[in-house]
């Protein structure tokens, strides 16, 4: 009960958040592109990172890891994705970035709560992958750019338009058949679909990512594994996070021709995407047990 209590309080509280930020979006003024994009940027490291930097938890609790040399172990296999999906975006980068969009949709359809129907999910999963092409088609293809070039980019976007009109119709249907057995995750549906919409798309999905993703994954990781002492929680995330936090400033200070809005899109867009698939690996299998043991 303790767990409902707390994840209705973090629905609400995003569902708030997300409409004020959709309204402030159609009438505040942008900051310029390498200031917003290290505000961001800093927002997910402090916020959005911690959620898997626990992943840890899962792997004492699940496979009993314990010892020294099962945690190198552990850390050597969570690493060994992380190479490859850079090597992918490397040598693929249309179909990294169209496999990343696809596991996000995935990952993200874990939020709602247990018995939102499966196509709930996933409309809600890819409101704020899809959504954004319909209202910022532009800014969209400018991000896609920056991580994949600009043909890539193209496709992407042109293979997403299509989509967006029916997943924005198809969500709120789905919203109101939702509201007659839960109206909380009908709300949070509306308000992924209104974020995405109106918001520019680095806030929307900073917004979304760390209000509602991390936030509410963090609240179950604190369930599933006891309800230890809040200390706990910030000693496993403390090693992983300076590992990030060192990684993404010698990114930054790496010498090279690229400009600092690449190099920073580049950082948070392919850091998340190596980082998720092993995040993936961990918690998907407890996402599907209704976040049981």
């Amino acid at each position: 009960m303790a767990l409902t209590r707390a994840l209705q309080l973090q629905g609400y509280t995003f569902v708030g958040l997300a409409f004020l930020a959709s309204l402030l979006s159609l009438a505040a003024t942008r900051l310029n592109s390498q200031t917003e994009l290290i505000l961001i940027g800093t927002i997910i490291t402090l916020l959005g990172v911690p959620h898997g930097a626990v992943d840890g938890l899962y792997a004492h609790t699940l496979y009993g890891v314990k010892s020294p040399k099962q945690w190198l172990a552990f850390v050597a296999l969570y690493l060994i994705p992380v190479g490859l999906v850079i090597c992918l975006w490397q040598a693929a980068p249309l179909l990294f970035l169209a496999g990343f969009l696809v596991i996000s949709v995935v990952h993200f359809s874990g939020d709602p709560q247990p018995g939102t129907p499966m196509v709930t999910r996933i409309l809600y999963g890819g409101a704020i992958v899809v959504l954004p092409v319909l209202f910022h088609p532009a800014e969209v293809h400018r991000l896609f750019h920056l991580l994949v070039g600009t043909d890539q980019a193209t496709l992407l976007v042109a293979s997403l338009q299509p989509l967006a009109r029916p997943w924005l119709i198809a969500l709120v249907i789905s919203a109101q058949l939702v509201w007659r057995s839960n109206r909380l995750t009908a709300l949070e549906l509306l308000a992924v679909g209104a974020l995405a919409l109106a918001a520019p798309p680095l806030w929307a999905f900073t917004i979304f990512f760390c209000g509602m993703h991390s936030t509410r994954h963090l609240l179950r990781t604190f369930d599933f594994a006891g309800r230890p002492p809040p200390r706990s929680l910030l000693l496993a995330a403390s090693l992983p996070m300076f590992t990030v936090a060192l990684i993404g400033g010698a990114g930054l200070l790496w010498p090279g021709a690229m400009s600092l809005e690449a190099r920073l899109i580049q950082l948070i867009f392919v850091g998340l995407a190596a980082l998720t698939v092993p995040h993936m690996a961990l918690v998907e299998r407890v996402r599907f047990a209704n976040w049981k043991p």
